[in-house]
């Protein structure tokens, strides 16, 4: 799938046809849990007077509002930068809805405090990615650099699934 779209926003980037999918209806009941995310992923360009950009929009089928979104959140945000430098694109805005949106009852005390910090103290921190990179399958951790990042003192919770 991920080839069929790269090919699809490289030869034909005006489709409103460029879909993924995590969701396989075949194999959802042989597993624990049915997948979260990625249910559908749609990418649509549009343009500028001078560039093409890329946009993802991603419809999630279950989200732990405390734990697993955010990473979900940078996840996609970073899928979507890693494919338009593929595609030679600019990275446009990353889009997401929720389902069965919930926070666990043992994440509400973790909660309170996240939500009790102040967020304009620490600059948005910028990602970097190696520009020698042209396939997506051959990125590596060492590709990306993350600079300014000074984040809060991290907050624990259980996983909790249900």
């Amino acid at each position: 799938q991920l080839s069929y779209v790269l090919n699809e926003l490289r030869t034909n980037p005006n489709s409103r046809r460029i879909i993924m999918t995590t969701y396989n209806p075949c194999q959802a009941k042989d597993g624990v849990l049915f997948p979260c995310h990625g249910i559908s992923i749609q990418f649509n360009v549009t343009e500028t007077e001078d560039s093409l950009i890329v946009n993802i929009s991603q419809n999630q089928r279950s989200a732990d509002y405390f734990l697993g979104l955010p990473f979900n959140i940078a996840s996609y945000s970073l899928l979507t930068m890693m494919i338009a430098q593929i595609c030679g694109l600019e990275a446009g805005e990353f889009v997401w809805t929720g389902g069965d949106t919930h926070l666990y009852l043992n994440h509400l005390e973790q909660a309170q405090t996240q939500l009790s910090r102040k967020n304009d103290i620490h600059p948005m921190p910028t990602m970097k990615i190696n520009p020698e990179v042209k396939d997506i399958f051959s990125f590596e951790y060492s590709d990306f650099t993350l600079e300014n990042y000074n984040a809060h003192p991290s907050i624990k919770a259980p996983v909790a699934v249900q």
